[in-house]
């Protein structure tokens, strides 16, 4: 029996399921919204509230916090700069994981995760500027 057992493995190393998480929750900062399975979505949740409420302190001690966990500066930027004053008046759950059936490979049930008060605009946003980039950049030449 798995009576007060913290977190779900995953079939990972610590060390995989730390690259993971800080890869997941970078991701979900920059796109306010991804897809996954539902076991990882479920677990994803309860790291990204953590971060979301460093964001809202907003002191240093929390951004290094923020950043000794995530991967790249930009997400840091983006907690504290936006995240954290969006959901400075909400007393917690800042994600919501919607089921959205199944995987058509291995049948493995999947979820989207996204913030409550999401910006749709911000999906695919840096995507976007990269490819108005490189059209730009083709048209210079």
């Amino acid at each position: 029996m798995r009576h007060a057992r913290g977190y779900r493995r995953l079939n990972r190393t610590h060390e995989h399921r730390k690259a993971l998480w800080a890869n997941m929750a970078g991701s979900l900062i920059e796109h306010e919204q991804i897809k996954t399975t539902l076991p990882k979505a479920k677990e994803l949740r309860s790291i990204i509230e953590k971060m979301i409420t460093l964001g809202k302190r907003g002191d240093l001690h929390a951004r290094r916090q923020a950043a000794s966990q995530l991967k790249q500066d930009q997400y840091v930027a983006k907690l504290f700069d936006v995240l954290g004053p969006r959901y400075k008046d909400r007393q917690g759950g800042y994600v919501r994981v919607l089921k959205a059936g199944f995987r058509y490979g291995d049948m493995a049930p999947m979820a989207i995760i996204e913030f409550v008060d999401r910006d749709p605009a911000a999906k695919g946003k840096a995507d976007k500027a990269r490819v108005a980039a490189e059209l730009a950049d083709v048209d210079d030449d």
